[in-house]
């Protein structure tokens, strides 16, 4: 097929077709090695960026660029200057941005200016903004980009930290902790917790929200540059410039959250970052890489957005730890959340083990609540044991990390307290999460002491209250809905013995 192809292209069979076709062929590597054998120099496909025909130009460019043939790093940036025809242009940065170019940074940068300071056409703006962002990519590669500094510590800010909305009074009793003078305002709201502070830091500390958020004082409509212009003419560029040591420009991520179907979701996104980018000056730029900011858009129930942004230039150290995750991990924040749920029922000095342990969040996040004496986390991906154990390093914690099968483990003392996010039931039937959990409190009745607790976070709530109703040696103490959306509960359970 990738002997057929090239030879079809030799003989301008198919150019454009050919060219698509080889570009798919050689995502596989070993592919790519032979038509690397087969191309040589590359001159012939080196030729074809003086075709007639844009698309071939266009995918002539591409193709050598994912050759990584650096060879025609001189042939594709005179072809970028010399192209006219406006869909093209991009693709030749595009494959530029592959290959070694640095001899050209100069004249890269010479283009990006003089790009942004025009005073481009409504129907040109879709490829002069993808010719500016690839631009932007090959200069940020070379010279990668000049990281700010956060110094508004002690500014006045509104700060949202986002969490589940059916645990919200966790992080608002966390944060009513604080002093007054750190919290010069909090309420509730619908996405966690608004709190007024002239003191960030205090709020780097907390455990039991997900992530900050500064709100964006602006009602967004659907419309993608007035949508930009009302961000731009928000506080948010006052309180970038004003907060950070460094001067623009700061390059962003746009996330959307919208019903919108993909596509259309898409050129919003795209649309609304060029119209930021043109409207700033420049002093915002769109990137999915190297980015110290995100703006998250949210769709209300009016079809406009609420805004928000993120800063990745605030030191958070709280969960630092976590060098290492699976698929399967816990969250952090959630696990100290739960911790924050069931410690009144935890006790200090305890003998903990945690039978599904993962990367050993759970424990881990336990132990800064409520140090406990002896920890034992269990799992049978070995894994996740060699990761939990580094993450256990870094976070200081002596924790005994086995990799066994939870019901085939024995132990010469009893333990005070189970500690647990459950397995999810992926492939498993019904029956087999059934069987599974009928195991789980027949073995953990085994290895618990009388009174000793259970700390469960399941979304198997039937399966754990078919248990309940089964076993008079258990008692429910407490539940709490985590997110009722996928049915995820805490149980508080004791073992009675």
């Amino acid at each position: 097929m990738l002997e057929k192809s090239y030879d079809e292209l030799k003989r301008n069979i198919n150019i454009r077709e050919n060219l698509s076709l080889l570009r798919g062929q050689i995502k596989d590597a070993e592919v790519r090695t032979q038509l690397l054998n087969i191309v040589g120099d590359g001159n012939f496909l080196v030729a074809l960026l003086e075709h007639e025909e844009p698309k071939v130009r266009k995918n002539a460019a591409l193709l050598l660029g994912d050759l990584g043939l650096d060879a025609a790093v001189s042939s594709l940036f005179c072809a970028y200057e010399r192209e006219t025809t406006l869909f093209v242009k991009s693709s030749y940065l595009t494959a530029l941005g592959k290959l070694d170019a640095s001899e050209y940074l100069e004249a890269f940068k010479a283009h990006r200016d003089e790009l942004a300071s025009k005073d481009v056409p409504e129907n040109e703006r879709k490829h002069i903004s993808e010719e500016l962002r690839e631009l932007e990519k090959i200069i940020t590669g070379i010279e990668g980009i000049r990281h700010h500094t956060f110094v508004g510590f002690s500014e006045a800010h509104d700060v949202l930290l986002a969490t589940n909305k059916e645990q919200r009074s966790v992080t608002m009793a966390e944060v009513g902790e604080l002093s007054a003078e750190v919290r010069r305002s909090v309420s509730l709201h619908p996405l966690g917790v608004l709190v007024h502070t002239k003191n960030i830091k205090a709020f780097t500390k907390l455990r039991t929200y997900r992530e900050m958020l500064f709100p964006i004082r602006a009602k967004l409509c659907a419309n993608p540059k007035e949508a930009a212009e009302s961000v731009w003419n928000s506080d948010m560029p006052k309180i970038l410039s004003e907060s950070h040591k460094e001067d623009a420009p700061f390059y962003f991520r746009l996330e959307v959250k919208s019903r919108m179907e993909l596509d259309k979701k898409s050129t919003f996104a795209k649309r609304f970052g060029a119209e930021l980018e043109q409207l700033s000056g420049r002093k915002l730029v769109n990137s999915t890489q190297n980015y110290e900011l995100e703006i998250r858009l949210i769709e209300t129930k009016e079809g406009g957005f609420a805004a928000f942004y993120k800063l990745f230039t605030i030191p958070m150290k709280r969960f630092a730890y976590r060098k290492n995750a699976i698929a399967a991990s816990i969250h952090p924040a959630t696990a100290a959340m739960l911790v924050e749920l069931a410690k009144p029922y935890l006790k200090e000095n305890a003998q903990v083990l945690d039978p599904f342990c993962g990367v050993g969040t759970m424990l881990i996040e336990r132990d800064i609540r409520v140090p406990a004496r002896d920890k034992y986390g269990i799992d049978i991906f070995g894994d996740a044991i060699r990761m939990a154990r580094e993450n256990a390093g870094a976070a200081g914690e002596q924790i005994h990390f086995i990799n066994r099968d939870y019901f085939d483990f024995t132990h010469d003392y009893l333990f005070d307290e189970i500690i647990t996010n459950m397995p999810m039931r992926g492939r498993k039937m019904k029956e087999e999460m059934d069987s599974f959990y009928g195991e789980f409190f027949e073995k953990s009745a085994e290895i618990l002491k009388t009174d000793g607790i259970v700390v469960m976070y399941s979304n198997e709530e039937g399966f754990v209250k078919k248990q309940l109703r089964l076993r008079e040696d258990y008692r429910l103490l407490q539940e709490y809905c985590i997110r009722e959306k996928d049915h995820f509960y805490l149980f508080v359970i004791q073992y009675k013995g």
